[in-house]
């Protein structure tokens, strides 16, 4: 007996649907088997993993918090990727945003303009752009591989915010901590309903970029355009659609979403600069692209999913005791998943039995 993959004329739309929520219920699975080896308590641990942090009002506005990261840099991957552009580098994006969004509150404290805050979510977005416009150029004009230079600029990033912090932007009045100067209530980005909890404007930020870019890709030339150049590259230059701009504006529409995230990270949840300022967003957010389908609408309810494994984990690690790298397992598994059951969409599963000749199988 042996098992083939057999492939579908048509991917499957039925398992296209269900091949998502079957990757929830085996993570879930394997989680409450990790548990069992780490003698816990499978249920209770799931229970504080995935239903606790959804008790409380002020959980829910920390849900959001996480969330919306996630779902602005996950929306622009989901362009790169139906693109067929591998953007990997969206943590680095997501750190030069922040850096670029910081020089006004860092460096003209004295400057308490209500333009501060739009132009501090300008700059984010422009860093993150041009941060990505290095693998763009890389690609699309020396044919290098974009996953490459795009993963390594993401320690280029970091060193360099480390560099900052511990040097020309640390707060000369901060007891040598490697931080900013805190930032004033004109570069704080406002809580959306601050009498109940800290979820800030960035929630809404994301949710509208996931509408525009689901209607871009659904009902303009644009959105055509990726699609088409995505599955056939031949295809869309008969069309008369250029790869070159396409890898252009893929690049630098992540990019700039992913500046976004970082700048409105820092304003709205950190309140200043300082050397870890994501717990692995952007390498997370591909993820939350992958389990939305690349559709930005999935890509919300995705993303409310991971930023819960985030909050569990915070919840598990003081009512169960475990490590805090459980999160990185589970959203390891999801992702495993995810991509493993994918494969029922455009493949059959047959199972050959064979014959014995002669003795030998």
């Amino acid at each position: 007996m042996r098992i083939e993959l057999e492939k579908r004329p048509q991917g499957s739309r039925l398992y296209g649907f269900v091949s998502p929520l079957l990757a929830l219920v085996l993570t879930l699975v394997a989680g409450a088997i990790m548990f069992v080896i780490l003698g816990k308590d499978p249920v209770e641990a799931l229970d504080a993993f995935f239903l606790e942090p959804l008790l409380e009002v002020w959980s829910l506005h920390e849900l959001a918090v996480k969330a919306a990261p996630l779902i602005l840099i996950a929306v622009g991957l989901a362009v790169c990727y139906r693109s067929n552009n591998w953007n990997i580098g969206a943590e680095g994006q997501f750190t030069m945003g922040a850096i670029a969004g910081c020089v006004l509150p860092i460096l003209f404290t004295e400057w308490h303009s209500p333009m501060v805050l739009p132009l501090m979510l300008l700059m984010g977005a422009i860093g993150g752009a041009l941060f990505a416009a290095i693998p763009a150029l890389l690609k699309a004009h020396f044919n290098t591989n974009e996953i490459l230079t795009s993963l390594m600029l993401v320690y280029i990033a970091q060193l360099f915010l480390d560099w900052l912090i511990r040097g020309a932007w640390r707060n000369p009045q901060g007891f040598n901590f490697p931080e900013s100067v805190p930032f004033g209530p004109e570069a704080t980005l406002p809580a959306i309903w601050e009498e109940s909890g800290r979820a800030h404007w960035a929630f809404v930020f994301a949710i509208v970029a996931a509408i525009l870019t689901w209607f871009m890709l659904k009902y303009t030339l644009r959105g055509f355009e990726i699609v088409v150049l995505g599955q056939s590259e031949r295809a869309g230059r008969f069309a008369g659609f250029s790869s070159k701009r396409m890898i252009w504006f893929s690049f630098l529409f992540s990019g700039a979403l992913a500046g976004l995230a970082g700048i409105s990270e820092v304003s709205g949840s950190i309140g200043h600069l300082q050397p870890a300022i994501s717990p692995g967003y952007g390498f997370t957010a591909i993820i939350v692209a992958f389990l939305g389908r690349l559709n930005p609408l999935g890509i919300v309810a995705s993303g409310l999913v991971l930023a819960l494994t985030y909050l569990g984990g915070e919840a598990a690690q003081l009512s169960i005791g475990v490590s805090d790298k459980v999160t990185r397992v589970f959203q390891g598994l999801l992702l495993f998943f995810v991509l493993s059951c994918d494969t029922l969409i455009y493949y059959k599963i047959r199972i050959v039995w064979s014959r014995l000749r002669g003795g030998v199988a």
